[in-house]
This record gives C-alpha cells, sequence and structure tokens, in this order.
C-alpha cells in the first residue's frame, strides 16, 4: 500500500500535531488518584515482601486494585490516541527507595504489557542516568550519558520513562510528533518525503540476538496493510551503518537529505515540544507516531539527587500493525504482536518464560517469543 495515498481508517488514531497545540490542550497529561498512589504503594510492599526477581514477578506478584488498573490502563491507551503520548503525574517515588521505584515500574509494565530488552546485555528496565558513557561512538547509548540526544525511537511499541530526580539544570525531554514531520516534508520537500518509504541500512549497535546480522534493511516511513501509518528513525544508527559496513547500500542523496531534513524539523520550534518531567512523572511515548530527544544537562552533587529516570520497553497488546516492510527490524508486524526490543546476547530460560506468559495474559501474538525459546 503506497505510504502516501493511503487512508487512514481509525478515526481515533494519533494525528499530527504541532508544539503550539501540544502546549495548548493538554488532554495528554493525567494525575495518578490518591487511591491508586496507596494502591500503588501496597502491591510494591507485596512485590518486595516475594523476594522474586524481576523476571520471575507475575501480574499476581503485584496486585492492584480493578480501579487502579483501569487508571494505568487509559494511561497506555491514551499513546493509542491523538497524541501518542500521555503524561502521568503523581507517582510517589519520593516514598520509595530506588529499588522499590524499579519495583514499582515493573509491576505498572506488568500490567500492561511486555517486557522488551533494550541492549546488548539483554537488559530489561534501565536507568537513564549520567554514568560517564559516550554517546557518539560505536554501540554507544545515550541514556547513561549527560549529553544531548538526537532525535529517534526507542525499539518497542511505548517507551514508559519514570522521573525519579530531575537534573539541577537542563535535561529536558524533547517530543516532536513524525506524523507532522511527514506532512511538512510532503508540502515541502516531496522527493525526501518519497525517499523515506525506501529501504536504508540500519545498525544494531551490537544489540542483535546471536546468529543475526549486525545491520537490517528498512524504510523509516510505511502503512501497515489496514493503511496504519508509521514512522522511525535513529540517526546515530543510520551513519553506524554507512561508517562501519562498508558493504551495506550507500544513502542515496535523496535519502541522505531526508534524514537530515526529519531532525531539522523535529528541533524547529513549530514541531518541538519541550517539557521538564518532575519528580513522579511516567512519561509514556508511542514510537510509532512521535520522535524524541532530550537537552544536555548539569547534576547535582548528591548522589541520590542526581538525574535518574527508569526506562521500560513494552510491547501492548492494543498497539497498530506495522509496515510489512518493517519486518527485518520487529520480526512480528501485526496488532498487538510480541515484538521489537534489542535482542542482545543474553536472553535467559526467565526471560523467554515471562515474555510468554505475559503475551498469554493479554492474548497477544507470541511468534516472536516462541520462536527465540
Amino acid at each position: 500500500m503506497n505510504a502516501t495515498t493511503a487512508p487512514q481508517t481509525r478515526p481515533d488514531a494519533p494525528a499530527p500535531w504541532t508544539a503550539r497545540e501540544a502546549q495548548a490542550d493538554r488532554g495528554w497529561v493525567r494525575r495518578l488518584s490518591p487511591a491508586a498512589r496507596a494502591d500503588l504503594g501496597t502491591a510494591t510492599r507485596h512485590a518486595r515482601a516475594t523476594g522474586k526477581p524481576l523476571l520471575q514477578l507475575r501480574q499476581a506478584d503485584y496486585p492492584l486494585a480493578d480501579a487502579t488498573r483501569a487508571e494505568l490502563r487509559q494511561a497506555f491507551d491514551a499513546t493509542q490516541g491523538r497524541w501518542g503520548m500521555c503524561l502521568l503525574k503523581g507517582l510517589p517515588v519520593r516514598e520509595w527507595d530506588e529499588a522499590d521505584t524499579r519495583l514499582a515500574l515493573w509491576g505498572i509494565g506488568l500490567h500492561n504489557g511486555v517486557p522488551r530488552p533494550q541492549n546488548r546485555a539483554s537488559e530489561v528496565l534501565n536507568d537513564v542516568r549520567d554514568e560517564g558513557g559516550s554517546y557518539r561512538v560505536t554501540n554507544g547509548r545515550g541514556y547513561n550519558t549527560n549529553q544531548q540526544l538526537d532525535f529517534h525511537i526507542d525499539f518497542c511499541d511505548v517507551v514508559a520513562l519514570l522521573c525519579r530526580r530531575t537534573a539541577r539544570q537542563g535535561g529536558d525531554s524533547l517530543v516532536a510528533s513524525s506524523l507532522a514531520i511527514v506532512e511538512t516534508m510532503r508540502r515541502l520537500h516531496p522527493q525526501q518525503a518519497q525517499a523515506l518509504e525506501e529501504p536504508i541500512p540500519f545498525s544494531w549497535q551490537g544489540g542483535q540476538a546471536p546468529g543475526d546480522a549486525p545491520l537490517y534493511l528498512s524504510p523509516m516511513l510505511g502503512r501497515a496493510d489496514d493503511g496504519t501509518p508509521a514512522f522511525r528513525t535513529n540517526r546515530k544508527n543510520i551513519v553506524a551503518a554507512q561508517r562501519d559496513f562498508p558493504d551495506a547500500p550507500r544513502l542515496t542523496p535523496a535519502q541522505q537529505a531526508a534524514v537530515e531534513t526529519v531532525d531539522r524539523l523535529a528541533a524547529s520550534p513549530e514541531l518541538c515540544f519541550s517539557m521538564q518531567l518532575e519528580e513522579g512523572d511516567l512519561q509514556l511515548l508511542n514510537n510509532y507516531v512521535l520522535i524524541h530527544s532530550r537537552t544536555a544537562f548539569e547534576d547535582h552533587a548528591e548522589a541520590d539527587e542526581k538525574r535518574h529516570l527508569l526506562r521500560l520497553w513494552l510491547a501492548l497488546p492494543q498497539a497498530q500493525a506495522l509496515p510489512a516492510s518493517w519486518a527485518d527490524a520487529f520480526k512480528d508486524v501485526r496488532a498487538g504482536a510480541v515484538r521489537g526490543g534489542l535482542r542482545g546476547q543474553n536472553i535467559t530460560p526467565a526471560f523467554l518464560a515471562l515474555e510468554q506468559a505475559q503475551a498469554q495474559a493479554f492474548g497477544m501474538h507470541e511468534r516472536y517469543a516462541t520462536e527465540q525459546s
């Protein structure tokens, strides 16, 4: 199906938006109710008392009231609607230590989707904080640095970022509607917009599963068979494919220009929406209709006051179908499939058991999970 002309079929589907519109209409912001806050505290204490490691926990180990589950589900549902995002405020992170905060985010994830591995070590819950890492190097990852990041998507249906501590200065979250970027490119740069639909090489940056090729081909823009649009980019991985793999197809001038135009438009005042996450904020972003970044930051001196977010990648049962041309990257492009993530080099039997149990709990397609076992 042609990504330029196919109609959008869902009336409640994500739509293009500008920074001004996101600022004016705060329908994407929700606040956790006092009852749900208390319930999360109780569930977190229960999960801690089990003594189980994260991969052995199941929904029953993080018991939530129906009303709390409904509040959380509404927040995740919002990522599939108008804005493609939700900011859920009010998680009681000052009442929890770091370990309990980790348990709380993990428990929320268990009630809403299937966790995905995030790096070559196959880690499933990452600390986003400055650990002295380097970003623009081979296999570098931005989440353990304090540097400005390129606009990118994370390799999952929805990324959940829980803010535990804020920076002394900077570290603003930047979000742009990729649908608005594409719409602008079609109007101003039609040849570049067409180039977005052409497959280009992406490096896995060391995050591929054992036996997989170190890079893959995927267009940045496409539509699923049902007409649903989807967009993806990661400039660092595009650059790495050109730099590290001489046999990889070279970007055409139109493709190179398209990559640069995406970055320029994402950072433009018209499309780039900036938000400063506060302690207890849970930011949920749909990676197929939004791209995101972060400004550089300066940290506090005290160890426990340094900027610290927890990041969880999820496959969601309500997530959209993906373009067939993305199959090399996502393995399964059906709506509500267990897909995405960076399998990495350390997938364990415990993770596979969790993956399968979660897929069954939500009635999700699990070909990806079972093929890896």
